[in-house]
């Protein structure tokens, strides 16, 4: 049986929910960094610091960032943890080339690269990266349990999972506040900001189906991950999630 967030669609159009994920953040793109960041007061940059060093001890030399987008943690992540190479991985091609620009001008062309991919079906072998990340991405996935298990198969034995995801606060005060929040000013202000009536709708309603704390600890063993632990981050509006192979 589906995840509920994996039945969820940008839009009513009867294309699979890839195609319509990739035609929403195409639509975005131009405004993307912008909403993020307004959105949630600056505080995103914070939690991508965190996943970062989760991993960072670690040392990874090889990335593979999955749901890249711009670029953000993938530059972010070269800057802290300085490895070789880091591969940001995104369907929307829109995204990835304002992440090239920024790469360029943050002068880390050497160590970024962007590849187009299908997270269910990740082009490359067994065994390829030291660290797997994911910022904001993975409720995006068609098929979490298979999204999570090509994460899986192209790490390295010993390899480290690092992923942020936005969740809904579990207790009161904030759950109330957060449930205003998304259902009110987040919608309207990402309509008017992005003219993308859909997309902010979409968010709020898939944070609210998707999995979230011991769940998905279930679900990563599952996947193929061991040790895996999750800690919430401001109040739980966002979760980091962490997990071995």
């Amino acid at each position: 049986m589906p995840y509920r967030q994996e039945t969820i669609t940008p839009y009513d159009a009867g294309s699979e929910k890839a195609a319509q994920v990739e035609q929403m953040f195409d639509n975005i793109a131009p405004t993307y960094d912008i909403l993020n960041h307004r959105l949630s007061w600056n505080i995103d940059r914070g939690w991508r610091r965190k996943a970062i060093q989760a991993i960072a001890e670690h040392n990874p030399q090889t990335i593979l960032d999955i749901a890249t987008g711009t670029g953000d943690f993938a530059i972010l992540a070269a800057q802290m943890i300085h490895p070789r190479k880091i591969v940001g991985a995104d369907i929307s091609e829109r995204m990835m080339e304002i992440g090239r620009g920024k790469v360029a001008q943050a002068g880390l062309a050497d160590v970024i690269s962007f590849a187009k991919e299908d997270c269910l079906n990740l082009s490359y072998g067994d065994n390829t990266f030291d660290a797997v990340t994911a910022a904001f991405g993975i409720r995006n996935f068609s098929s979490l349990d298979r999204g999570l298990s090509e994460m899986c198969r192209v790490m390295k034995p010993g390899g480290h999972l690092s992923i942020v995801e936005l969740t809904t606060p579990p207790r009161f005060p904030m759950r109330q506040l957060f449930a205003v929040y998304s259902h009110a000013v987040l919608p309207l202000y990402g309509k008017l900001v992005s003219k993308d009536s859909s997309a902010y709708t979409y968010l709020r309603r898939t944070i609210e189906a998707f999995p979230q704390g011991e769940q998905m600890m279930g679900i990563l063993k599952d996947a193929g991950f061991c040790h895996a632990s999750f800690r919430r981050l401001t109040f739980g509006i966002c979760t980091l999630y962490t997990a071995t192979k």
